[in-house]
C-alpha cells in the first residue's frame, strides 16, 4: 500500500521516476529495490500506459513490468507497505480504477498499451483507449 504522496492509501505497483542517467528498465529495477527491498533478476515489460488528468496538462507515462524472479526479502519503506495477494484476490476496490482494465492482461502475460483520461477528481475515467500489442518496438 502506498504510504505517502500521489496514490496514498491505494494498492499500486512499485515504481517512480527514471533518473537522467538510467534506462526505463534500470529505473524499474532500482525503484522496486528502493520501495520493497527486492532485487529483480528476471523481469519483462508487459505494458505502457499514459494517464491524463483534467487539472494537469502533463501526461503521466507508466511502464508495467512482471517480475518472475527476484532476490531479497520484502521490507516496508517510507514510501510503501508491500503486501502479497492471491491472483484471484487482488483488491481492485482499493486500487486506481484503471487497474481492473489492465491487470488481467499482465496475469495472462499479454503485452498492451493504453491511455486513460481522468476527471479532476482523479477517480472517474472519462475516456480510455486500450489495445494488445505484439511488442513495444517501432
Amino acid at each position: 500500500m502506498k504510504k505517502r504522496g500521489f496514490g496514498c492509501s491505494k494498492y499500486e505497483g512499485l515504481g517512480g521516476k527514471v533518473e537522467h542517467d538510467e534506462s526505463i528498465d534500470e529505473g524499474a529495477v532500482r525503484e522496486l529495490n528502493e520501495e520493497s527491498g527486492l532485487l529483480a533478476t528476471r523481469f519483462e515489460k508487459h505494458g505502457m500506459l499514459l494517464f491524463y488528468y483534467e487539472d494537469n496538462p502533463v501526461a503521466m507515462e507508466v511502464h508495467v513490468y512482471l517480475v518472475s524472479d527476484y532476490m531479497g526479502d520484502v521490507v516496508e519503506t517510507d514510501e510503501m507497505r508491500p503486501e502479497w495477494f492471491g491472483i484471484n484476490e487482488l483488491p481492485f476496490a482499493q486500487m486506481w480504477p484503471d487497474a481492473a482494465r489492465w491487470w488481467p492482461h499482465v496475469l495472462r502475460s499479454e503485452k498492451f498499451v493504453g491511455r486513460f483520461w481522468f476527471k479532476a477528481d482523479k477517480l472517474t475515467i472519462a475516456h480510455e483507449e486500450f489495445s494488445s500489442v505484439e511488442s513495444f518496438s517501432f
